[in-house]
């Protein structure tokens, strides 16, 4: 018997000129290698915590790896709940607009593109996890019950 288990992940807001960074994942599934079935959508620079690091740490590798930017300062901003059938993650929100270099395609069978975009005109197709944290940061909700 498959005994599932809940995994900790972490999106990061990049804000520029009040603009927000998110990157488009690559349509095949097996690249865009998301357990959330993130294929597809656009998202924000992000992933999973490695054993022993913080919220922070996490936060500071994975944007560097993903696009070759380096965070200065981050801070958490929020927590959610993030289910699918087949996963659940605890999703850490983290916001930093502090912040060195512009946007890189470090691993181009993940993420195909970087694009900045205003707050106020998203694409469509986000995912989830990323577009909840935008909706936490918009009300100045900590957690969303939903």
């Amino acid at each position: 018997m498959d005994i599932k288990k809940v995994g900790a992940g972490f999106g990061v807001m990049l804000f520029k000129d009040n603009k927000i960074l998110l990157g488009m994942r690559n349509e095949d599934a097996q690249k865009a290698s998301s357990e959330l079935s993130g294929e597809g959508t656009w998202t924000m620079p992000g992933g999973k915590f490695e054993f022993g690091e913080s919220f922070e740490e996490g936060a500071r590798r994975e944007v560097k790896e993903e696009s070759g930017i380096i965070l200065t300062d981050v801070k958490v901003i929020c927590v959610n709940n993030d289910m699918t059938e087949k996963a659940h993650f605890v999703t850490i929100g983290l916001y930093s607009d502090s912040f060195i270099g512009e946007p890189k395609i470090m691993e181009p069978d993940e993420i195909v593109e970087w694009r900045w975009f205003e707050l106020n005109n998203l694409p469509n197709k986000l995912y989830f996890p990323s577009k909840k944290v935008i909706e936490n940061y918009k009300t100045g909700a900590f957690y969303l019950n939903k």
